[in-house]
């Protein structure tokens, strides 16, 4: 889950970001009655097929996640989780990035996990979401079917759609992100464990150069979408997904206001790779259900879900013309 943050880029990982305990305020809000500027040659060159997941799948993903109950890292339900999406990835190209982070609370294991599908173009396109609860509320029965929940499934369901398909474009790495929550309070250094690690380690051994957009998905199952648009994003790329759901006929659902806050893009951000985050940070009236035990089942809508991953596809295929 992202919070709210100073909208100044270099300073994504630093001092500006706010709280991000159970009890952190709302995002920052900025007004934006119009979201984009469209090119109108681009909407209309080769729209191609328009893409789309199975959302009745997708949303049994979602309960079949959230009937683990709280699943915040090193607990047990964690560990079971781990599993569940690795039996979904069976025969697909996996990797992990497992290390034992240093906490406010101890040591704990942190496994990102991947699943990567080649295309014939040099370059990567990384999709993103975190499958990590909250760890404060873990004994509150909080069990995120959004926040966590939908994001573990929408990638799954994208799994799916790409696997056995041969990809004339850009090879798609899809990531389940791991310690993306606080574990005490939101910090720089309480926070984004799993994406931190991997930046680093994509810098050093050269993978980052060859990331051409990095798109998040996080809290996207609210059966009252609005994706908002991320001012800590590349302008361009939330540019490209809003052109996408243009073509899809879903724009009502994206960028009716713009944030400024810190998801598991910033550190891609931060060392100069294109990113996008799709979050849907009004969660409920004045985002009440955000980090409380409601954040449930009955709250989501399989549609939902369908639309963000059609809108990813379609950010996808429009990336892959570029």
């Amino acid at each position: 889950m992202k919070t709210a943050a100073c909208l100044t880029l270099s300073l994504i990982l630093t001092a500006c970001a706010r709280d991000k305990s159970a009890s952190a305020p709302k995002a920052a809000v900025t007004s934006n009655l119009i979201p984009t500027s469209l090119d109108s040659s681009a909407l209309s060159a080769d729209p191609g097929p328009a893409p789309s997941i199975n959302s009745a799948r997708a949303m049994q993903y979602v309960r079949e996640v959230v009937a683990f109950g709280p699943r915040p890292i090193g607990s047990a339900n964690h560990k079971k989780l781990e599993d569940y999406i690795l039996s979904h990835l069976k025969g697909d190209t996996v990797e992990d990035d497992a290390f034992t982070a240093d906490t406010p609370e101890g040591k704990f294991p942190v496994r990102n996990i991947m699943a990567k599908f080649p295309g014939t173009r040099e370059g990567v396109i990384v999709v993103a979401g975190h499958y990590d609860t909250n760890y404060p509320l873990r004994n509150t029965g909080y069990v995120g079917a959004n926040d966590g929940g939908s994001s573990t499934a929408i990638l799954l369901s994208l799994a799916n759609h790409l696997r056995g398909k041969k990809r004339d474009g850009y090879s798609v790495w899809l990531l389940w992100t791991d310690g993306e929550e606080a574990v005490k309070q939101w910090t720089a250094t309480d926070s984004l464990y799993g994406t931190r690690h991997l930046a680093e380690k994509w810098r050093n051994d050269g993978t980052l150069k060859k990331i051409k957009a990095f798109l998040v998905v996080d809290m996207i199952g609210d059966a009252d979408l609005n994706v908002d648009r991320d001012a800590n994003s590349t302008p361009w790329l939330e540019d490209l997904v809003y052109q996408a759901a243009t073509r899809l006929g879903y724009q009502s659902h994206f960028f009716g206001r713009t944030i400024g806050g810190v998801d598991d893009h910033a550190p891609f951000m931060h060392l100069g790779v294109p990113c996008a985050d799709l979050i849907d940070f009004d969660y409920g009236y004045d985002n009440v259900f955000w980090h409380t035990p409601q954040d449930t089942l009955d709250k989501l809508s399989p549609k939902s879900l369908e639309i963000v991953g059609s809108v990813i596809l379609e950010t996808v295929r429009m990336l892959d013309k570029k």
